[in-house]
């Protein structure tokens, strides 16, 4: 049994609690997938490898609880509970394992990375510099631009002022060798356009559709045959429950990079949204919206009261 101290926001929140990830289940169910805490309660079979009072992070669904029951295997022990090592866990390792399966990054690339300054997209930014790619970032303000050139981008785009596709066109005229693509619709196509010769475009999600009733925008795709034979171009989709055998590797490498000081694990906390910063379960449903406005830098984070472990 852990206390939870921090949870995790994702942009798929919204896919799961409309019941596009398992249509089977019927509401009320419990809905968040990651969360940061200390071990309250141990299990027989867990108590060999767990102690109580000890920091661990889970993903499991129904994780937006005080308190939630978890299986061992499960479960990552950490160094503390700190809300960075939670944007590793989903975010991160969606990052981690998706370049490394489907990237094949290697030097001087070009790698363009769509809502870069998002959860996902700042670890897809650092571990393709880690790569030495050269790396082009989407992002909806200059502040997002700010943060995007302190953890290495090497080209920021600002899609509010500037043109994405003009700018791609211009300056890099013979195209992108990757996309780390989370936001779907129009900037699906776009991306798919400025695909190179052998380009792949890794499917992450599409952000701007998961609101609609249907989940989807439509994309002009009717000549994805011909763009992709054109350029020998390949379209992958990437879903982080076909990778759990490769996870812990990932994780593991991640946790190492972040203690090292290699890896920069931007957290918001939602303080400058207008009601202020997100705390206690109750705070969910603004984060998640606060999201979905285009506001937050780094990975959404909501706090727990640790009041709450007193209730126990």
């Amino acid at each position: 049994l852990f206390s939870s101290r921090f949870v995790g926001i994702n942009a798929s929140d919204i896919n799961y609690s409309a019941g596009r990830y398992d249509a089977s289940v019927k509401p009320p169910f419990d809905i968040g997938f990651e969360g940061v805490g200390d071990v309250v309660a141990l299990g027989l079979s867990a108590s060999a490898d767990y102690t109580v009072g000890q920091a661990v992070a889970y993903v499991k669904a129904g994780s937006f609880a005080e308190y939630t029951v978890v299986p061992a295997r499960h479960a990552v022990p950490l160094p503390s509970v700190k809300p960075e090592f939670l944007t590793l866990m989903v975010s991160g390792a969606t990052a981690y394992l998706s370049l490394k399966e489907l990237g094949n990054l290697s030097e001087g690339k070009k790698v363009l990375v769509t809502a870069a300054a998002g959860g996902t997209g700042q670890f897809a930014v650092q571990l393709a510099k880690k790569a030495k790619c050269h790396v082009i970032g989407t992002c909806s303000s200059d502040e997002k631009g700010g943060f995007l050139k302190s953890i290495g981008c090497d080209r920021t785009i600002n899609y509010k002022t500037e043109n994405v596709e003009s700018v791609l066109r211009k300056d890099y005229p013979e195209g992108v060798d990757v996309v780390y693509e989370s936001v779907g619709g129009k900037m699906f196509d776009l991306a798919l356009n400025s695909l190179a010769i052998k380009g792949r475009l890794i499917v992450i999600g599409f952000i701007t559709g998961y609101q609609n009733p249907t989940g989807l925008q439509p994309i002009k795709a009717e000549l994805l045959p011909a763009k992709l034979l054109k350029k020998s171009a390949s379209v992958r989709g990437f879903f982080l429950n076909h990778y759990l055998s490769e996870y812990k590797m990932a994780l593991k490498h991640l946790l190492e990079m972040y203690e090292r000081g290699d890896l920069v694990c931007e957290v918001d906390f939602g303080d400058m949204s207008p009601e202020g910063k997100f705390t206690g379960l109750e705070s969910v449903f603004r984060a998640v919206d606060y999201m979905y406005m285009g506001k937050n830098i780094g990975k959404i984070v909501v706090e727990l009261p640790h009041s709450v472990n007193s209730k126990l």
